[in-house]
């Protein structure tokens, strides 16, 4: 049978035990038993309770195991005890990628063209269960797929890109950029990837203030780099918050691409997408030693 693995969301109230411990320890030395009262009542008072039969003079220490048991079990059920959901990757459009293509002649009449799309099937290869879409661009910006599961038509969709793909003369990656911004909002990716194949041409002010939007809204903006990359590339991949690639390097944009995307949305304040806090089942626990302190006593 396979026990699974815990994970504290909140393990500083840990920190809590060993104080409950000591103050466990000190209540259990006092001589008057819990609440003390033989010190805190008039003696003449405490005399005829006793009489009337309403003072317990047995010192029993269960009172207090009770209370130390449910505060106990209270402070383990904040430190928010977790296991993985099964469905961690059914979240489907919390992450996705993104391709933007450069179609201009200068781009896909090129020797090394080829070598381009192979590297970015390689990275389709990558993407796992999360969705993945795909934008063209020369001259303006389209949408050729748009957000989908169906990594294979995908795939087929880059294959058939040539310089005949988009009408419009030039290289405007600022558009397509933007138009990347606009899907992401539209499919609601709160992490994801945008990947922009090309030589370079267009890059400017314009697709650096696209880049840092994209970054803004948690995505992540890479560039692959058809000739050797320039000082351009690296500054648009700082902005993005992602990586540059040269045509030799599909492994590791498969691997970039490939990367557990939950710890970036870990780091975006949504673990409770991805583990199950049972925290609250530790709190009724803590009901049943609560029940010993309204146990019937003995007449």
């Amino acid at each position: 049978m396979n026990v699974p693995e815990i994970t504290l969301l909140r393990p500083l109230w840990l920190l809590a035990l060993p104080a409950l411990i000591g103050l466990g320890w000190w209540l259990h030395r006092r001589a008057g038993g819990l609440g003390d009262w033989q010190r805190a009542t008039d003696p003449a008072l405490l005399r005829a309770m006793a009489a009337l039969g309403r003072v317990d003079s047995s010192a029993s220490r269960v009172p207090l195991m009770a209370m130390l048991a449910t505060v106990g079990l209270t402070v383990l059920s904040l430190t928010g005890p977790a296991i993985e959901r099964r469905d961690t990757l059914s979240f489907r459009n919390l992450d996705g990628v993104l391709y933007i293509v450069d179609a201009s002649a200068s781009v896909t009449e090129d020797a090394r063209w080829p070598q381009m799309l192979t590297m970015g099937r390689f990275g389709l290869a990558a993407l796992g269960t999360r969705p993945g879409g795909l934008i063209v661009f020369a001259g303006d910006a389209y949408v050729a797929t748009d957000m989908t599961l169906d990594h294979l038509q995908l795939g087929q969709t880059l294959s058939l890109i040539d310089a005949d793909t988009v009408p419009d003369d030039g290289s405007r990656p600022e558009r397509a950029l933007a138009l990347a911004v606009e899907l992401l909002d539209n499919a609601e990716v709160i992490s994801g990837d945008v990947i922009l194949l090309g030589d370079g041409a267009g890059l400017g002010p314009a697709s650096l203030q696209a880049a840092s939007a994209i970054a803004a809204r948690g995505a992540r903006l890479s560039l692959v780099s058809l000739d050797p990359p320039g000082p351009v590339f690296d500054t648009h991949a700082a902005a993005g918050a992602g990586r540059v690639f040269t045509l030799n390097q599909t492994d590791a944009l498969a691997e970039w691409l490939a990367e557990d995307a939950r710890m970036r949305l870990m780091a975006q304040d949504y673990p409770l997408l991805f583990w199950q806090d049972m925290g609250r089942y530790l709190l009724l626990l803590a009901l049943l030693p609560l029940l010993l302190l309204f146990r019937r006593q003995a007449t």
